[in-house]
């Protein structure tokens, strides 16, 4: 969660500090050296699912607890849809030269103001903990990311959008904060790994789905309605959700996994 998070956030940052093409060389000079060390990993044969349990009824097992547990698929639906529909960091490019007129120094000063937004948000809930009334927290962090969206879709102002965008990186950090921490006390520990993984299928895809949204939109409708119609589908699922899931509103995290009514 942390590397989603810093890598944006440094490469944005070296872009504005070292420009476009110092910063590929220094991702490329990196991604050897990991190459190097990853290669010096002595390989170990390590069993990858419960004897006599192959891995397609590991998954199944995983999401059928999933679609069991009630608050563990809304909380991944919720972050899912909002980064698919929510993908306006895909046409960043674009804002940058065509909208803001702002150049590459300007577009990685707007990539990396989600990312710090999120980092932010990572090391303060350590101090104010998101459990009481975690749902509707949820709820609400996933609503202001639609809005922050739509405002960037909608502004000619370089620090409006700026700051749309690290708002919008601040309600995506209490939304994944939120929705791990739901997993890990929903989730068994004999179960953990398949719902991560399961987790982890859903997000991640989202994010390749989502960008590839944002050019479809963009290219049928145009950058800017593109963006407004993400942010507004997002916040129509939240709503949407809000009103036909009670145990959504109503999830709780304090005490020992805390109780959903």
């Amino acid at each position: 969660m942390m590397g989603s998070v810093l890598g944006p956030a440094t490469g944005g940052l070296a872009i504005v500090w070292l420009g476009v093409h110092w910063s590929l060389l220094v991702v490329a000079a990196w991604a050897v050296i990991a190459v190097f060390f990853l290669r010096r990993i002595e390989r170990k044969s390590a069993p990858i699912s419960a004897p006599g349990e192959s891995i397609q009824e590991s998954l199944r097992e995983g999401l059928a607890f999933v679609f069991r547990t009630k608050a563990v698929p809304g909380a991944i639906s919720l972050d899912m849809f909002a980064v698919l529909f929510g993908g306006a960091v895909a046409l960043l490019p674009i804002f940058a030269q065509d909208i803001l007129e702002v150049g590459s120094a300007g577009f990685g000063v707007l990539r990396a103001a989600p990312a710090v937004g999120s980092l932010a948000v990572m090391m303060t809930v350590a101090y104010f903990p998101l459990n009481h009334r975690a749902g509707l927290k949820l709820l609400a962090a996933v609503f202001t990311f639609g809005t922050c969206i739509i405002v960037f879709g909608l502004s000619t102002v370089f620090w409006i959008s700026l700051l749309a965008l690290f708002l919008s990186g601040i309600a995506d950090g209490i939304s994944v904060v939120i929705r791990q921490t739901i997993l890990q006390l929903r989730t068994p520990d004999e179960m953990r790994g398949r719902v991560s993984s399961v987790n982890s299928m859903f997000v991640g895809s989202s994010n390749e789905i989502g960008a590839f949204e944002s050019g479809v939109t963009a290219r049928l409708m145009g950058t800017v309605p593109a963006v407004v119609f993400g942010g507004a589908m997002t916040i129509l699922i939240v709503v949407a959700t809000g009103v036909l899931s009670p145990t959504m509103r109503h999830l709780e995290l304090d005490g020992e996994g805390g109780t959903a009514a």
